[in-house]
């Protein structure tokens, strides 16, 4: 129970401080002239990621899940996660953030992992739902908000990439000419 507390810690604190440079990089960017795409899901999305937490912190305590057998490469795959995470907003610098925030004219960022995938950030967000509550053994968490998770990227991917090509050169950074808005 102890490793389960310090991890969970350490990750409720990182979510807290991404929160505040979330902040800090949407003060920023409104004040480029920056736009939000997608706000109406996006409190869904907030809740959404509070509950599973608790959710997780619930089904750990209250029903002495024990740690997976699998723990170690469990562990190894959170851990590269997290250093895909943190090269994921570092590469993004003043752009990351957890709204869809989008600076008409400005250039998509093509660095990091975003030079070969479009939404590496999301990968991390759907790996840890995963990895996380199946790491300490919580298989309803890892299921439940492993599908409310997809369903939730289902609304959010379209928005932002929407937002995206009709305010920057994104269609044209990912070839994506021939693709209609929707």
């Amino acid at each position: 129970m102890l490793f389960f507390t310090v991890i969970i810690s350490i990750v409720i604190i990182q979510r807290i401080v991404e929160l505040a440079v979330a902040k800090r990089n949407e003060k920023w960017m409104r004040s480029q002239g920056a736009f939000e795409a997608g706000a109406e899901h996006y409190p869904f999305m907030v809740m959404m990621h509070v509950a599973f937490f608790v959710s997780l912190i619930m089904e750990v305590a209250l029903l002495d899940r024990p740690l997976s057998p699998l723990w170690p490469i469990l562990f190894a795959i959170f851990l590269l996660a997290q250093i895909m995470r943190l090269w994921c907003l570092s590469s993004l610098g003043k752009y990351w953030n957890t709204k869809i925030l989008v600076l008409p004219g400005a250039e998509v960022v093509r660095k990091g992992p975003y030079k070969w995938f479009r939404h590496p950030n999301y990968v991390v967000v759907s790996v840890e739902i995963l990895v996380l509550p199946l790491l300490f053994g919580a298989y309803f968490t890892a299921f439940v908000y492993s599908l409310l998770n997809l369903w939730m990227l289902s609304a959010r991917i379209p928005a932002e990439e929407r937002a995206l090509r009709e305010a920057t050169n994104y269609g044209e950074r990912y070839s994506l000419k021939n693709h209609p808005v929707k």
